[in-house]
């Protein structure tokens, strides 16, 4: 029996031509033609933000081949993101082009009053519909091109109808004011991009590196693995990397969203981008400037930025089917009025008012503008959502799981006792609490747990001699067990002994056992040392370790209560009395301990049948599993793991737990916020449409309205970029 590969998913996110107007209907027509190509799996295509990120097996088709598959769709590529002067150029552009709109609509109205000659006004009014319907008039001819409509095509049939009718004002006014609401949405759009692009312009362009005792500077693209350079008070640190020598605090608040500057000693990493403040430092490069954790934050806050969330892949697809039920019900307007003998001007004047009055432009644009709003402000606090999806899902959190250790404490475990049994003791005179430390920090070195990381630490500080061990073997969750010196050491809690030693005689074991259940209640952590030889097995004795709950814990639970959160739950593999005990200091509704791995998914598993949305709050490694399964992952500590950034749905850059209630705070906020835009947006159109239907309204009234809730619902968007807690 063969077994069958893994998938080799990749993800790409390209850069196209962004393109005038506002519909995103030639986007959905690119999606279905990309969903088509052979190993793509899923599809986000934007002309608003110049972006196609696509989801492909890489075993099937190329990032090569994806590209030429764009192409062949009618968008053109950009080999890399506009640059800011590039961006601000376009954005000027587009605002001359609505000033002159303007002055051609001012022009041709003014002339009018003083009489002028007609050719005044016709070139004035003629200048106004260039400028003004210059942007949407491309879209339209580009979204036609993949066989569709939109709203770009609506508004030019308007303005266009309304010239027809003798109404050149109110067609001058409509594309004055949709161009104008154009600017203002690309500026918002931009806006947000920019508040995650300026992150970048933080980092030097150079470092001193240190070459033979000298001080050069260097581009940081030429800065390889292994250099050391030397920051100094004030400076920003331009690489990620490890201090080698000197002490010093650093303000890494532009990643991590820290408010307090961390202390920096001799081992400890710091991140390109974030600030010394007090003493000069001596750093090693761990990563190359393109690895840097702040260029993958920005690069991945960018692939989240175009994902669409799931209210404006719904809103895409309707609009196509909404612009032709427009089309229908003006070409309606028009047609039954003129069958019961009413007049064809003012029939069709009707007709126009009631296309412009229920173009659906507010509502295109109210999901992007929040969505990425959000975004953009969770990545300027170190919060990387991925994806406009996940933004949503925060909002409808109702259990919250978290894992114990280095996520509700401080993840920094100390060994506090060593203790060697009695009876063990008096048996081999040789056997101290030193030897004891030795031999299970011999089995423990090759284990990545973190009681196995705090017994090796101690073993360090007493500078113990830890001898070799062979044959390392580790039962997830229960123990490890190693030959040193010929003879079998077993090191684990009491489902290790009960799984791995039951059948086997093990002298002392039942006072080994009920040490472990005083020290348990002292709310330690406690794991048996035991010895397999030719001579029976015995009990050597026991370690016990402590942990420290993080400071603000309770707190971050009280506001999870406050903010709507129903339940609270510790997951752990730890024993019961101690997280009971953290439970209760913290604040915790529920506690399951001693979970396996995969006893853990089953728990979240049924988190989500009780409550339905489940967001799991972990370290992102060893609790991949689980936060593959909640509803919402949540890791904490990505700056500096790799494991973090590709499991979770939300990363926390830092170790910052206070950052829970954010990240929930900030998907309902942008919950009310879509909301409010979508009110907005179709109670404007009920609004409009009614009133034409009953008594009948001025076209320049219903311009004004249709592109007054545009720029509403676009202010209000951007006004999640402040959003702090």
């Amino acid at each position: 029996m063969t077994t069958a590969e893994p998938v080799q998913r990749s993800t790409c996110t390209l850069s196209i031509e962004r393109r005038g107007g506002r519909g995103e209907s030639g986007a959905v027509s690119l999606e279905r033609r990309l969903a088509d190509v052979a190993g793509v799996h899923d599809v986000d295509v934007s002309f608003q933000t110049g972006s196609v990120r696509i989801s492909y097996d890489e075993s099937v088709v190329s990032e090569d081949e994806l590209r030429r598959a764009v192409r062949d769709g009618g968008a053109t590529l950009e080999e890399e993101d506009p640059d800011e002067a590039r961006t601000h150029s376009e954005l000027r552009v587009e605002a001359a082009f609505v000033g002159l709109t303007l002055l051609g609509m001012v022009g041709g109205l003014v002339a009018g009053w003083l009489d002028a000659p007609a050719s005044v006004r016709w070139v004035a009014y003629g200048g106004a519909y260039v400028f003004g319907g210059w942007y949407g008039l491309q879209g339209a001819v580009e979204t036609l091109r993949h066989r569709a409509v939109d709203i770009d095509l609506l508004m030019i049939v308007a303005a266009v109808g309304a010239l027809l009718i003798g109404a050149p004002f109110e067609g001058a006014m409509l594309l004055f004011l949709f161009s104008l609401s154009n600017t203002l949405q690309h500026y918002a759009i931009g806006r947000s991009r920019r508040a995650i692009r300026s992150l970048i312009e933080m980092r030097p362009e150079s470092a001193r590196v240190l070459r033979d005792g000298e001080e050069v500077a260097v581009p940081i693209d030429q800065v390889e693995v292994g250099d050391v350079f030397v920051v100094r008070p004030g400076d920003r640190i331009p690489l990620d990397g490890a201090v080698v020598d000197g002490e010093s605090t650093v303000d890494q608040a532009s990643l991590t969203g820290e408010s307090v500057p961390v202390a920096k000693a001799p081992g400890d990493e710091v991140f390109g981008g974030t600030i010394n403040e007090s003493g000069s430092l001596e750093i090693e490069v761990t990563r190359e400037a393109h690895e840097s954790a702040i260029t993958r934050l920005i690069h991945m806050v960018e692939e989240a930025q175009s994902e669409k969330a799931p209210t404006q892949r719904l809103i895409d697809r309707l609009e196509q089917p909404y612009v032709l039920g427009v089309f229908a019900l003006t070409a309606a307007a028009v047609a039954v009025p003129m069958l019961l003998g009413a007049e064809f001007s003012p029939t069709f004047y009707r007709a126009m008012t009631l296309m412009v009055a229920a173009s659906p432009c507010a509502v295109i644009i109210s999901t992007p503008a929040a969505v990425l709003s959000a975004i953009a402000s969770g990545g300027r606090q170190g919060v990387l959502f991925k994806g406009g999806e996940h933004v949503e899902t925060a909002a409808e959190i109702d259990a919250v799981a978290f894992d114990k250790t280095g996520t509700l404490t401080e993840g920094d475990t100390q060994l506090t006792d060593v203790i060697v049994r009695d009876e063990a003791g008096a048996a081999s005179d040789s056997l101290t609490e030193d030897r004891l430390l030795r031999l299970a920090a011999a089995v423990q070195a090759r284990s990545e747990h973190h009681l196995a990381e705090a017994t090796v630490e101690a073993a360090d500080e007493r500078a113990l001699d830890v001898p070799e061990a062979d044959g390392f073997q580790a039962a997830a969750g229960k123990g490890v067990r190693a030959t040193v010196g010929g003879e079998a050491i077993h090191i684990g809690n009491r489902s290790y002994v009960e799984t791995f030693l039951g059948d086997a005689a093990v002298d002392g074991l039942d006072d080994g056992l009920d040490r472990l259940v005083d020290l348990e209640a002292d709310g330690k952590t406690a794991v048996l040392v035991v010895r397999e030889s030719d001579d029976g097995t015995v009990v050597l004795g026991w370690l016990a370790f402590t942990d420290t709950v993080r400071p603000g814990a309770a707190e971050m639970v009280a506001e999870l209560r406050e903010i709507g959160v129903e339940h609270v739950v510790m997951l752990t593999g730890d024993n019961e009395r101690v997280a009971r005990r953290i439970a209760d200091e913290v604040g915790i509704d529920e506690v399951q301990a001693e979970l396996l791995p995969e006893e853990k998914v089953d728990a979240v598993e049924a988190l989500v049948d009780r409550y339905e949305n489940v967001a799991m709050v972990g370290d992102g490694v060893n609790d991949a599993p689980a936060l593959a399964t909640a509803t919402l992952g949540v890791a904490m500590g990505g700056a500096g793991t790799d494991v973090a950034l590709e499991t979770a749905d939300v990363v926390l850059m830092g170790d910052d737990i206070s950052k829970i209630p954010y990240v929930l705070g900030l998907g309902r906020r942008t919950r009310r916020t879509l909301s409010v835009n979508l009110a907005i947006a179709f109670g404007a159109i009920v609004l409009m449409v009614g009133t034409i239907l009953l008594r009948g309204i001025p076209l320049p009234l219903a311009v004004v309205g249709h592109e007054g809730s545009t720029v509403l619902v676009s202010l209000n968007g951007l006004r999640l970029l402040g959003y702090r807690d």
